[in-house]
């Protein structure tokens, strides 16, 4: 692993606003210095309902979760040296290859249940489904009609079965539960010859983007430009309602090397049909990344402008075998900071080859729900508020209503709790109590230099083990 981000010489944003591109599959993020502020009010008001929703759920899944691997990676060759670890039996590139896109021929989720997946997400508390319609690989998750490599291709036994079209399906049931949309789609596709094509200048060795140079073979890419116009135009026009097209591969941008996709033009024409749509085209900034989106990480600082950190629940983005899941204590913690930062968890879980969700993420997908339906009024439709987030204390704020939120994070479950919290707020505090199942009541507090002193409710001092966090609504 190179322990320095890769510059990306594609890129026509200026250095000192260029993000890091992928580094071992990991995005980085674009800077705050790069969003542009769109002028469309209709936009506007999207990224205020945006910012309001706080929680998505995000979804790898495709033909790799047979093998329990990390997505498509390992059919770069230069990216194979972090990306074929699980790769144990095959030595031969070129062999693994063959066997990976033949994964479709045997990618048969019959267990796959819309409606259950859709209940427990609104079980969960989350307010809108982040689902990879389509990977590098190409291979498509919906009933598209520009490849056979589809999730009703004839060659995927899959497609005789009543919920083959997934997107369609999950899409549905989804938008049936209130939750809104976010369609994953990758910019780029290992499998369309007009992307990679064989017999071209970089011959068999692979890497994430085309075999040939754009420039030098514009009829060609032109050819890939409309297939990938064709895509994008199926779901946003066949799919019903999408509230977010969240772009993939970012080195799929215009500059040196010629990969414009000329996306503006997609995106604006859809938006004839649905003004509401947001854009994230991730790490090119400018006028189509609305969004920004953190991946694996959050920023160490808040950050104003739209954004969600895309986070695994376990280890990996796609179904891992025996992968460790964080617990319901750390998924509230990261929610909480995420939240006091000023953005969106998108929380992923990879489901499992045969449709259903592996138990320990629904386990703790529950645990999150249940947490969220006792102090949800602490996270959505919040605005971060100083001082933020300071290690133990995240901070909200709906500021119409006048309230505040200090929410203090106990990191082990065997911690003490004392009778009397400092909360580090310098603002004045009218009254406050304590949210909570049976706590409820007005607490005393005092202002000091340093902050504000509160005293907890016997109840809460008296709790066999430490809560995930206790939240102090501070009316001010």
């Amino acid at each position: 692993m190179n322990d320095q981000p890769i510059k990306d010489t594609e890129s026509n944003i200026p250095d000192d606003q260029q993000p890091a591109v992928v580094q071992d599959g990991v995005h980085n993020y674009s800077s705050e210095e790069s969003w542009i502020k769109p002028e469309d009010p209709v936009l506007l008001e999207r990224l205020e309902w945006f910012k309001d929703q706080k929680l998505g759920l995000m979804m790898h899944w495709g033909p790799y979760s047979q093998l329990g691997v990390v997505e498509s990676w390992a059919l770069s060759d230069e990216d194979g040296d972090w990306s074929r670890d699980g790769i144990d039996w095959q030595d031969d590139p070129q062999e693994f290859k063959r066997e990976y896109f033949d994964l479709n021929k045997t990618f048969n989720p019959i267990r796959f249940q819309p409606d259950v997946w859709a209940d427990l997400a609104s079980e969960g508390g989350f307010r809108y489904l982040n689902f990879t319609t389509k990977h590098h690989d190409g291979f498509c998750m919906w009933d598209t009609h520009t490849t056979d490599y589809r999730i009703t291709g004839k060659d995927t036994p899959f497609h005789r079965h009543k919920y083959a079209d997934i997107v369609g399906n999950l899409f549905d049931a989804f938008r049936a539960r209130g939750l809104a949309i976010s369609a994953y789609f990758s910019k780029a596709d290992w499998h369309t010859p007009y992307y990679w094509a064989d017999g071209m200048e970089r011959g068999q060795h692979s890497w994430r983007g085309p075999t040939y140079d754009p420039n030098a073979y514009p009829w060609l890419w032109e050819q890939f430009v409309q297939f990938t116009h064709d895509q994008i135009t199926e779901l946003l026009t066949a799919y019903g309602r999408i509230d977010v097209l969240w772009l993939d591969a970012g080195w799929v941008r215009p500059g040196k090397r010629g990969q414009d996709i000329r996306l503006g033009e997609v995106v604006d024409r859809a938006r004839q049909h649905q003004p509401w749509l947001l854009a994230a085209d991730r790490t090119v900034g400018g006028a189509y990344e609305n969004i920004v989106t953190p991946e694996q990480t959050v920023p160490e600082h808040p950050m104003s402008i739209p954004w969600e950190s895309c986070v695994t629940m376990g280890t990996s983005f796609s179904f891992r075998y025996e992968d460790q899941y964080k617990s319901v204590r750390e998924l509230v913690h990261l929610l909480m900071e995420i939240v006091a930062k000023g953005g969106n968890l998108a929380l992923n879980v990879g489901p499992q080859p045969d449709g259903r969700l592996p138990e320990g993420a629904i386990h703790r997908i529950k645990g999150l729900g249940a947490w969220l339906n006792v102090y949800g009024e602490a996270v959505y439709s919040t605005r971060s508020c100083e001082p933020a987030y300071t290690g133990n204390w995240a901070f909200t704020a709906k500021q119409s209503e006048h309230k505040v939120y200090a929410t203090h994070l106990y990191r082990d479950e065997h911690a003490s709790i004392p009778a009397t919290h400092l909360i580090p707020y310098q603002g004045t505090v009218h009254s406050i109590d304590l949210l909570g199942e049976n706590v409820v009541e007005t607490i005393d507090f005092q202002q000091t230099a340093e902050g504000i002193q509160v005293h907890l409710p016997i109840p809460a001092q008296t709790e066999t083990q430490a809560p995930i966090a206790h939240v102090f609504r501070l009316h001010v």
